[in-house]
């Protein structure tokens, strides 16, 4: 049967399971809009293209699925480029359409016409221009694959306006693809390598990341930590992948992470890297990091081995069927730790808790913000799933609401990328409506795509705002303190909309606390609400986030506040 262009599309989607698109209509898509009009298939108007691929990309880090995105043409397309890149930079599978003029126009400066396959080739997994109608089919059946194979990451499909209208005989029966999953199975050595280590090892430790997410592993991480009693700590993006509120979470480590942490990683003598690519906010300077500990790596993804760290055993493979070989191995060699120096080992870690545990001072009239963020877990038990912005507001989220569940916390870590968190709550509502969906937002990053509101208030997809409220670019602002003597060169942002007033014009309910005592009453209100809310907590305004590693320092050297060093 012969089908056009905007058909096969849809019926490509529907092949793939799609359930939800997120987009914004222009020229180079209405015969796509067109067609979406005649189809059953749930479309979110967004307010801003970023915006969209934002949401899709909240949607895949909850769901685990691929997120999707369509846009126009030229300004359309540039503007996903934020949001690609930062998808990209956490491994998150989206396939994001672009119109595109027709191939005729191609090259010739025609209106609304830019390269985005040539913008977008340094920020996505891979990137395809459809010329002929023939390869639509099997280009959309390829990008989905490619997104959620091994290391996961967003791919771009360009679209020729007179290709969506031509017509070709399409049967996906008929369809093959080349496979781009790499089946790395690490050799019994490895295993046998990686045995004789934990046997030998007084001090071991589990650093887990965003692939024991992605590689849906987060069961076997704990079952291996709690089975041998093994500590975790783990990176802004691992956040999640092992129960917050365990014993053996030793919370974030690295630039802002717990000083228990940090000096776990900088004490321990055995380092299982899990997921993870040594990101430079995790390890401080390189040449110090786990300097006393032999270093295992596993990792989806060859060319994060040795990457950024030199590590002692590298362990190529799928981060959950890897953990399943380790313990299965461990297992049928009977391994087991000597329990005086694995005692002595989390005793230590229990003093570096107690000596600098995880604490703000939340006295007088001002609202700390790290107060709010406690009382939303403490109303929330737990039970949410979390978006945030970038800055402080992200800092403190990962340090005072422990996450539970894997997928919980949505958040933008490699390019951290202002204006994440709204649409991309959005994405997570649409995929859990039942659930509560929370961003914890500060005012300037909100700002960024506060246009969102508008989509959450059209679809009534009720998300919840926890607005930071400190009129600042607060984590610029920090710095600016620790560093540049207090010249707050251009972060002053008391010069913004009164939120409440602006969420109630975009039809959102907006609430406000000024006071400490003011705090639960509002999340307990804003919680109840069946419609999305914007609730703007006045905070104090030059709080910072501690513990905070200087850059070009030592993760085992840790400002606490008062410019003190403490290691």
């Amino acid at each position: 049967m012969k089908l056009k262009g905007t058909q096969i599309l849809l019926k490509a989607l529907e092949e793939e399971k799609v359930e939800i698109i997120f987009g914004y209509p222009g020229g180079a898509v209405l015969d796509i809009y067109d067609q979406l009009y005649k189809s059953n298939m749930k479309h979110i108007l967004v307010r801003h293209e970023q915006g969209a691929v934002h949401a899709a990309d909240g949607y895949a880090r909850s769901t685990g699925k691929v997120g999707v995105c369509l846009v126009t043409s030229g300004p359309g397309a540039t503007n996903t480029v934020t949001g690609i890149a930062t998808a990209n930079m956490d491994s998150i599978p989206l396939v994001v359409f672009t119109g595109q003029v027709p191939t005729g126009l191609i090259g010739n400066d025609a209106f609304q016409e830019c390269d985005i396959t040539g913008i977008t080739r340094p920020c996505t997994k891979h990137n395809f221009l459809v010329r002929n109608i023939e390869d639509l089919g099997p280009t959309i059946k390829e990008a989905f694959h490619i997104a959620r194979s091994g290391r996961p990451g967003p791919v771009l499909i360009d679209l020729p306006k007179n290709v969506m209208v031509a017509e070709t005989e399409y049967d996906p029966a008929n369809i093959k693809i080349r496979n781009y999953e790499a089946a790395y199975k690490p050799a019994p050595k490895k295993m046998a390598n990686l045995f004789e280590m934990l046997t030998v090892a007084k001090r071991p430790l589990v650093m887990t990341g965003g692939g024991v997410i992605l590689g849906k592993a987060s069961a076997q991480l704990t079952q291996l930590a709690r089975k041998y009693q093994i500590p975790v700590t783990g990176t802004l993006m691992g956040l999640g992948s092992f129960p917050g509120t365990d014993p053996l979470w030793l919370g974030m480590l690295g630039m802002h992470g717990t000083y228990y942490a940090n000096m776990a990683v900088s004490h321990c003598d055995l380092l299982i890297a899990v997921g993870v690519r040594f990101d430079d906010r995790v390890t401080g300077t390189i040449e110090t990091f786990a300097a006393n500990a032999k270093i295992v790596q596993i990792d989806i993804d060859p060319s994060s081995i040795n990457k950024n760290v030199t590590v002692d055993m590298p362990i190529i493979g799928d981060t959950g069927a890897v953990l399943k070989d380790v313990i299965k191995f461990m297992d049928e060699h009977n391994y087991t730790y000597e329990a005086s120096p694995r005692q002595e080992w989390l005793g230590q870690i229990a003093e570096w808790k107690e000596k600098v545990p995880l604490t703000y001072c939340q006295n007088g009239k001002v609202i700390k913000p790290q107060f709010v963020i406690e009382t939303l877990h403490k109303l929330t038990k737990g039970d949410a799933i979390i978006t945030t912005e970038v800055g402080q507001n992200q800092m403190w989220t990962a340090q005072f609401f422990p996450f539970d569940n894997p997928n919980t916390f949505v958040s933008s870590g490699g390019l951290g990328t202002m204006g994440f968190g709204l649409p991309a709550a959005i994405g997570v509502k649409c995929a859990f409506p039942d659930k509560h969906v929370v961003d914890i937002a500060g005012d300037g990053s909100i700002q960024m795509n506060i246009q969102e509101l508008a989509t959450a208030a059209q679809y009534k997809i009720n998300v919840k705002i926890v607005l930071l409220n400190n009129g600042y670019l607060g984590m610029v602002r920090q710095w600016q303190e620790l560093f540049y003597e207090k010249r707050y060169s251009h972060t002053d942002m008391t010069y913004a909309p009164d939120f409440v007033k602006l969420a109630e014009a975009f039809g959102v309910v907006g609430l406000r606390a000024t006071k400490p005592e003011e705090v639960e009453a509002v999340l307990k209100q804003g919680l109840s609400l069946d419609k999305p809310v914007l609730m703007d907590f006045r905070v104090s305004r030059e709080e910072c986030v501690y513990p905070m590693v200087h850059p070009g320092d030592s993760i085992s050297n840790m400002s606490l506040g008062s410019r003190e060093m403490i290691n």
